[in-house]
């Protein structure tokens, strides 16, 4: 068993060096990293965070597939839409039902991206947020008006006397036990997409920072530079005459790609030419960036 917790360990530690697992200690939220690389593309990370919303031990969780937090419930689109995006490799985000380790259904906000090895554009893990939903506000009623539903059922009793409409009252105990039986579906907040954000952004600074330690560095977005047109050495030449910090984007490209980085803005960022090429601007956005800047 110990053998295998290094090996995992080991799919973070090899990229990212060995401090990364205490700094992602230290991180608020819940959240896993798993490794579409290793057999079964098991869980190689799992937040203390996690641990408290699901009820599940950290040392259960790794090893074991995402598909543990799924139950009877889940709703079978929502996971076929985070399996498209895993193929994908794309982020995405839905709002699904779990089940704790004790059964217990809950609702969340998933928020999943893939890493990006920055060089080659390798997918490396899958980051998944989870934030849960709170449970609607009951509407307000006014005093001394009788709720909806408590109006019909007076409305049904009242036609059970009625010979014809004798199953109205069976189709109520149906509509009763059927409600509580099923969960109902939650719409995640505003709130709950920027918390979502906001963590991800953390984490994946987190990870961005300790890859730099090994020369793996790995980015949010495919930043790969693949496809970009090389400028003309007379323009280059000029550019570098520049001595501002600055980027160049082409707007005609897909996702407006940057497509010249001046030495002055690659020494203010720390960034390599390589890691620019081929990347949207937004990945410069910082964890307390709103994600309308995105």
């Amino acid at each position: 068993m110990e053998g295998e917790e290094r090996r995992l360990a080991a799919s973070l530690t090899a990229r990212y060096s060995e401090w990364v697992l205490e700094e992602l200690d230290e991180l608020r939220g819940s959240f896993l990293l798993t490794d579409p690389a290793m057999p079964g593309h098991p869980i190689v990370y799992a937040s203390r965070g996690l641990a408290a919303l699901t009820g599940y031990p950290r040392r259960e969780l790794l090893g074991r597939n995402a598909r543990l937090f799924q139950g009877a419930a889940t709703d079978r689109a929502a996971v076929s839409g985070v399996r498209e995006a895993v193929r994908a490799q794309r982020a995405h985000q839905v709002a699904i039902l779990n089940y704790r380790r004790d059964g217990s259904p809950h609702w969340v906000l998933l928020h999943l991206a893939p890493v990006f090895h920055a060089a080659d554009g390798r997918v490396l893990h899958f980051l998944a947020v989870q934030v849960p939903i709170a449970p609607a506000s009951p509407p307000r009623r006014h005093p001394g008006r009788p709720a909806p539903l408590a109006a019909c059922r007076e409305e049904a009793r009242g036609e059970e006397e009625l010979p014809c409409a004798s199953h109205v009252g069976e189709v109520f105990v149906d509509i009763d036990k059927r409600g509580l039986e099923a969960e109902e579906l939650r719409i995640a907040s505003g709130c709950d997409k920027e918390m979502a954000l906001s963590t991800a952004n953390n984490i994946f600074s987190t990870l961005n920072r300790y890859s730099k330690l090994t020369g793996l560095v790995v980015c949010e977005r495919r930043c790969d530079s693949v496809g970009i047109p090389a400028l003309s050495s007379s323009l280059n030449l000029s550019l570098g005459r520049i001595k501002q910090s600055f980027v160049l984007t082409d707007r005609h490209l897909p996702d407006m790609p940057i497509v010249y980085a001046s030495d002055a803005f690659l020494s203010l960022t720390g960034y390599s030419r390589e890691e620019i090429l081929g990347c949207n601007c937004r990945f410069l956005n910082g964890p307390d960036k709103s994600a309308y800047l995105s």
